[in-house]
This record gives C-alpha cells, sequence and structure tokens, in this order.
C-alpha cells in the first residue's frame, strides 16, 4: 500500500511537472504582451519584466468593432463549414465503403487522386473567381480547400467497414430501411467517435485559415479574425521597414515585439472554444485514432 502510494505521488509530481513546462511558454508569451518595448530590447523575454505597458494591446484594440466581427465571421464560419464538411465527408465515405455501389473502385481512385495531385494555385484561383465567381462573398471562405477533404473521406470510409458490422446494416435492410435511413438512423449514431474526430480536424483547419481571405477576399468586413490579426502584422511590418512613415512618425515608436506577442495571445484564445469538451471528446471517443 505504501509503495503504491509513493507511486502515485511520483506520478502526480510528473505530471504537475509537465503541465508547468507546458503553461510556462503561454504565460512568458502573455507577461511579453505586457511589457514595454524598451524593456524588451533592453532585457529580453522576462516572467517579470521591470516595466509594463498596455500599448500592444492598444493598437491590436484601436478598431474593437472590427474585432469582433472578425470573431463573429470566424464563429460563424467555423461552425457552419464544419457542419457541411461532416455532412458531405460521413455520405460520400459511407458511399464508397458499401460494396455493391457501381464504379466503387473507379470512385475510391479519384479521391485518392486529389489526395495526391491538385490544379495549382493560379488555375484553381480562376475557376473559383472567373466561373464559381465567389469572390468577396461568404462562399470565399467555406470552399476552396477546406470544405471536403479526401484524407478525411478514407478515414471515415475505414470506419465504416471495419467498425459498423455489415449484419446490422443487413438486417435493416431486411426490415425495410432503406439506405437513407440506414445512413442517418443506424450508421451515424454507431460512428460518433469518428465523426468527432473529424469535425475537430475540421473546426481547427477553418479556424485557423487566412489564405482563402488573402486570395478571395478584399472587403474587411468578410474576412475573420486571423486574417485580420495577420493584416495587423503585414501593417506593422511596413510601418517599421518604411522610412517615410519613421520620419513621419517622429518620435513615435511602435512596439514591435509586444504587438507579435499579444497577436499571438488573441490567436490562442481559440483554445476555449475546444478545451470545454477536450477531457469528454478525448478521453472517450477518440481513443479509437489510437
Amino acid at each position: 500500500m505504501i509503495k503504491n502510494g509513493k507511486m502515485t505521488l511520483l506520478i502526480h509530481m510528473v505530471l504537475t511537472l509537465f503541465t508547468i513546462l507546458a503553461v510556462l511558454p503561454f504565460i512568458l508569451m502573455f507577461m511579453s504582451s505586457i511589457t514595454d518595448e524598451s524593456m524588451i530590447f533592453q532585457n529580453g523575454y522576462s516572467f517579470i519584466p521591470d516595466k509594463l505597458s498596455a500599448d500592444a494591446y492598444r493598437y491590436v484594440l484601436v478598431n474593437l468593432g472590427q474585432i469582433g466581427r472578425a470573431y463573429g465571421v470566424t464563429v460563424f464560419i467555423t461552425v457552419s463549414g464544419t457542419a457541411v464538411n461532416l455532412l458531405i465527408t460521413a455520405m460520400l465515405a459511407y458511399s464508397l465503403s458499401r460494396p455493391f455501389l457501381p464504379c466503387r473502385s473507379f470512385f475510391n481512385l479519384l479521391v485518392v487522386l486529389t489526395l495526391l495531385f491538385n490544379g495549382g494555385l493560379v488555375p484553381t484561383y480562376l475557376v473559383y473567381t472567373q466561373i464559381f465567381h465567389i469572390k468577396n462573398t461568404v462562399w470565399a471562405l467555406l470552399l476552396p480547400n477546406l470544405l471536403m477533404s479526401p484524407f478525411h473521406v478514407i478515414l471515415a470510409k475505414t470506419y465504416f467497414i471495419n467498425s459498423i458490422p455489415s449484419e446490422i446494416m443487413d438486417a435493416a435492410t431486411i426490415d425495410g430501411a432503406g439506405e437513407i435511413r440506414i445512413f442517418f438512423r443506424l450508421v451515424l449514431p454507431l460512428a460518433k467517435p469518428m465523426i468527432v474526430t473529424i469535425g475537430l480536424f475540421s473546426g481547427i483547419a477553418y479556424w485557423n485559415d487566412w489564405m482563402n481571405s488573402l486570395y478571395y477576399i478584399t472587403n474587411v468586413r468578410l474576412i475573420g479574425i486571423q486574417s485580420y490579426l495577420n493584416r495587423i502584422l503585414s501593417d506593422l511590418q511596413y510601418l517599421q521597414s518604411n522610412e517615410a512613415a519613421a520620419s513621419m512618425s517622429g518620435d513615435i515608436s511602435f512596439p514591435g515585439m509586444s504587438i507579435r506577442m499579444a497577436i499571438a495571445t488573441m490567436q490562442y484564445c481559440r483554445l476555449s472554444f475546444y478545451l470545454p469538451y477536450s477531457k469528454s471528446i478525448l478521453s472517450e471517443e477518440l481513443l479509437w485514432v489510437l
């Protein structure tokens, strides 16, 4: 009993140490974001800065309304894009998992080919802007590169084949259920681990995306938070490198390093969307991936 107690204490100490090591970089990042720029250049990054300053957040939050709108766009795109992604991916994967699907091998080959090859950036841009006309629309944030991943299709198809007994679907067919009813009433409830996994992957991809805004969006009312923060960084780099802007600013100095830390801190706010669900999801429903 004493030996088990010592082992438990040792495990707790090791896990506590790993937790501290994981949290320390985020603490340093936040403290650097509220450190005066001159102190960063003089002493480097520090957990206990000699002089505090909120200039970085004043610079980033100068347009709070735009930031709120950007967060709203990102949340809407993430939720709606993830829902549509799950529906399309699951339906295609279920169809490919059925052995009696006509030309099943051909469609599987098409999925694999799109995983290995693509048309390139310029043809993709021309197709979406000249044919589908999605530039400066919400569709530009939903469709390109994110709506469906062939890797997710293969993952879901493999799960349907290996984890859902075909006898259950055969029994449902004998009872008179059609494919649509079998899919929504039988297969999807049994595929919750797969759905949660793909939903997590897709949600993170939509939340972190800023490339679609860079390529297809010029209307500032439609950009997401990642693209907005990236534009702030680009503007900051321009102001710091442009001699004319520097001469006009006089003695004004831009808190470049602390602004970068402030933007990184704001970007990691996305963890608040995932942490409330991580304990139940990762411990119960994502273990099949491991």
